[in-house]
Parts: C-alpha cells; sequence; structure tokens
C-alpha cells in the first residue's frame, strides 16, 4: 500500500510539474520573442509529454528500461481506447466538423516507422536518430501549413493575437519572477517525481510476480495519459471534437517519435518478445480504429464508448494476467 501511495504521490508531482514547467517556459520564449506558432508546436508539445520523457529517462538510468518502451506503447493504446472511450461514454463526440485526416496520416506513419524499427531493436542511438527526425520533419511541415494558413486568412496582428490565445499557458503579463518560479518548480519537480513514480513501479511489479514492461504498458501509461484525458473530457463537453481528437493524435505522435528518440540517446532499450508480438500490434489495430472517425466522420456515441473501453480493459486484463 505505502508503495502505491507513493507511486500515486510521484504522478501528482509529475503532474504538475510538467504543467508549471508548460507555464514557464511558454511565457519565457514568448517574452524572448520566440513566435506563438513555433511555441505551440515545440515547448507546449514536449512540454505535456514531460512525465513520460522523465519516466523514460529514469527507467533507463534506474536499469529497467522495459517500463519505458512499456509506457510509450501502453500511453498510445491508452489515449485512444480510454481516452476518447470515456468522454464518447459521458456526452459524445462530434467528429462531422473536424479535419484530422493529415494528422491522422502521419501518426499512422509515425507507427509503421517505430514498429518497423522496433524489429530491428533494440532501440540505440541510431534508432532515436531517425524517430527525432521525423518528428524534426513533422514540426517543419506542420509550421510550413501554418504559416500558408496565416498568410492566406487575415491581418498578421489579429493571426498573432489568436495564435496567442490558443497557446497553453500564454500570458503576456506574467511577471518575469513568476515565469522564473514556474519554471524552477518544474525543473526540480519532474526528475523528483519520476524518480519516485519509476522506484516504486519496480516495487510494485516484484510484489506482484509481473514485469516492469507490464507496469509500464498499465499503471505507468495510464497515469501518463491523465493530463490527456483531462483534456479530452473538458473538450467533449465544450463539444470541441477537434480539439479531443487532435490531442490524442499529436500526443501519440510525440510519444513515438519524441520520447523514445531522446530516451535511446541516453541508453539501450530493449523489446521485450511479449510488445514485439503483441502490444505493437495492439496499438496499430487501435489506431486503425479511428478510421471510419476520421475518414467517415462517424460520430464517437456511446456505443462507441463501451466498446472502446470495453476492448481496454480485457486489454489490461490480458497483460497482467
Amino acid at each position: 500500500m505505502t508503495e502505491f501511495l507513493l507511486a500515486g504521490l510521484g504522478l501528482v508531482i509529475l503532474l504538475l510539474a510538467g504543467d508549471t514547467l508548460v507555464r514557464g517556459a511558454v511565457n519565457l520564449s514568448l517574452r524572448l520573442g520566440i513566435p506563438a506558432l513555433v511555441v505551440s508546436l515545440t515547448i507546449v508539445a514536449f512540454g505535456t509529454s514531460a512525465p513520460e520523457l522523465l519516466i523514460s529517462i529514469s527507467a533507463i538510468l534506474e536499469g529497467v528500461p522495459g517500463l519505458a518502451l512499456g509506457n510509450v506503447v501502453g500511453s498510445n493504446t491508452a489515449n485512444i481506447l480510454l481516452v476518447l472511450g470515456i468522454p464518447a461514454l459521458m456526452s459524445g463526440l462530434d467528429t462531422s466538423q473536424c479535419d484530422t485526416r493529415r494528422n491522422f496520416a502521419i501518426m499512422m506513419m509515425a507507427t509503421l516507422l517505430f514498429i518497423a524499427l522496433a524489429f530491428v531493436g533494440p532501440f540505440v542511438w541510431w534508432h532515436g536518430l531517425i524517430l527525432l527526425a521525423g518528428l524534426a520533419m513533422m514540426l517543419g511541415e506542420a509550421a510550413w501549413v501554418a504559416r500558408c494558413h496565416r498568410r492566406d486568412n487575415g491581418a498578421p496582428g489579429a493571426a498573432v493575437a489568436e495564435e496567442l490565445e490558443e497557446v497553453e499557458g500564454a500570458d503576456p503579463d506574467m511577471p518575469w519572477w513568476k515565469i522564473l518560479v514556474y519554471l524552477a518548480l518544474g525543473l526540480i519537480g519532474l526528475p523528483l517525481g519520476a524518480d519516485l513514480l519509476v522506484d516504486s513501479s519496480i516495487v510494485i511489479a516484484r510484489a506482484f510476480g509481473v514485469s516492469e514492461t507490464a507496469i509500464g504498458l498499465t499503471l505507468v501509461a495510464v497515469g501518463t495519459s491523465l493530463p490527456e484525458l483531462a483534456t479530452t473530457v473538458m473538450a467533449a463537453l465544450r463539444r470541441h471534437a477537434d480539439v479531443a481528437l487532435g490531442n490524442v493524435i499529436g500526443s501519440n505522435i510525440f510519444n513515438l517519435l519524441g520520447i523514445i528518440g531522446v530516451a535511446a540517446l541516453v541508453g539501450p532499450i530493449p523489446v521485450d518478445r511479449e510488445i514485439l508480438h503483441f502490444d505493437l500490434w495492439i496499438m496499430l489495430a487501435a489506431s486503425l480504429l479511428l478510421v471510419p472517425y476520421v475518414f467517415l466522420k462517424w460520430p464517437f456515441g456511446r456505443g462507441t464508448g463501451i466498446v472502446f473501453t470495453g476492448l481496454y480493459a480485457a486489454y489490461v486484463i490480458r497483460v497482467l494476467s
């Protein structure tokens, strides 16, 4: 029970520290004159993935790299089946006005690249460079599309103001001392929370006779998906289906290309046989479940929510059995 409480404490610290780091970094960047568009595509995206990144690096340094890989694969599966399933159960998501085809295609390419590299694993530095190169190409393409959209739609001043409103944590009036406090709390809290969560997860795994990889696929994966779940639930309640679906797709892209890309530069990440022959394909199948919702504009109704959450429950039972 103590280890579960410590794991919960580590997770809370991680989530709070990740949020404060995002707020501090966003406002520091804007004060330094970095465009809001660049901030939203890089700092916010990486900042909201900071818990997964710190857990992966900490797991490698602690000698349990299976937890790092399990966290990413498990988070991507949870993002689709659980993070989209629960809001669908609560209020439904109308995707008829959403156009996420481009980002979904990028997510599928990232997923296939990740699976291909896993089969020539373990993940080492050159795998990491390939994944990070893919991330850089995705960010560059997104920046180019956004720049063209801004050029073709309205005055630059209005566009910049709109960008600022959309950047999470942006506050043009935030004082310097507050920015520095946010940065300090985030930088101190992230490694502290990651160490607590990883150490407790190792003890829990050994106590229950399951592998660190299985704990990463379930307990840690669900925990680090909580920010995405909170964002998606709020988006669903406000009838912003595009935000909900885009949040999940973007998070999955960063998990595959950014988190493992950086973690592989820290140390080798072996690929368990079970992940290679089961979990990667569950992640791919879950991703393919989104095809009719993205391309045919199917609504995420309560029936979809029941199916998605039921599939995730069955997956967790299978992993832990």
